[in-house]
C-alpha cells in the first residue's frame, strides 16, 4: 500500500460516526509518544496532523481520509500528568465511547516510546483493547533515538508489559521513515481482511 491522498476531515469532542461509513484505523498512545508525527510521516505530509512539543496537544478525536477509502482516527493522548482529574475522565470517556460505538474499526495502532518501559496507562490501554476484542498492533516510536543494536534490549520490557512478542512489534521512526513500509503492509492486510469478512 502507498498513501496517495490524505486530508483532514474533522475534529470531534464527542464521537459521531462519519458519513460515509468507511473502514477505520485508530491511533492510540500516551501524550507526546509521537502520534501526530507518525501520521505525518506515514502520509508524507509535514503538517497534516498538528504536532507540538507540549504533551496533551490532541484533546479531540481527529479524523483523516486516506486514499479516499478509509479513515485514520487520531485519538486523544492519554496519561498527561498536568491536566486535572476531570479532564482525564473526559478523555477516557471520549475514547471509551469511540471504541463502543464505532462499527468500522479494523485495527488500532497502540504507540509506545521505544526508549521507556510502558507506563501504567499503556498497560491499561493494552488491557482495554484485549478486553474489548479489538485487533491491535504495538508500534514502538522514536526508534531513531536509540541504536539498532539496542532495539531488542529496549523491546524486552515493552513485550513483557504488553504481552506481545518482539516480531509482533513494529519499530518506527518518523524522522527516518524506518518501519514505514512494514506499517503500511500491516494496514493493507487489516483493510483487506475486513473486505473479505464483509464479502463473506
Amino acid at each position: 500500500m502507498e498513501i496517495k491522498t490524505a486530508e483532514f476531515v474533522t475534529s470531534m469532542s464527542v464521537y459521531a460516526a462519519p458519513d460515509p461509513a468507511l473502514p477505520q484505523i485508530a491511533v492510540a498512545g500516551k501524550s507526546n509518544v509521537g502520534k501526530s508525527s507518525l501520521i505525518n510521516s506515514l502520509c508524507r505530509r509535514k503538517a497534516l496532523a498538528k504536532t507540538s512539543a507540549t504533551p496533551g496537544k490532541t484533546r479531540l478525536i481527529n479524523l483523516f481520509l486516506l486514499n479516499g477509502s478509509f479513515h485514520l482516527v487520531d485519538l486523544p493522548g492519554y496519561g498527561f500528568a498536568k491536566v486535572d482529574k476531570q479532564e482525564k475522565l473526559r478523555w477516557g470517556g471520549m475514547m471509551e465511547k469511540y471504541f463502543r460505538e464505532t462499527g468500522e474499526l479494523r485495527l488500532t495502532l497502540h504507540l509506545v516510546d521505544i526508549r521507556h518501559e510502558p507506563t501504567q496507562d499503556d498497560v491499561q490501554m493494552n488491557a482495554f483493547l484485549r478486553a474489548s476484542g479489538q485487533p491491535f498492533l504495538v508500534v514502538a516510536t522514536k526508534a531513531d533515538k536509540i541504536s539498532r543494536g539496542a532495539r531488542m534490549k529496549n523491546l524486552a520490557p515493552i513485550c513483557r508489559a504488553l504481552q506481545v512478542q518482539p516480531w509482533q512489534v513494529i519499530c518506527y521512526s518518523s524522522e527516518t521513515g524506518d518501519g514505514r513500509d512494514a506499517l503500511l503492509d500491516a494496514l493493507e492486510k487489516a483493510l483487506a481482511e475486513s473486505e473479505e469478512t464483509t464479502e463473506n
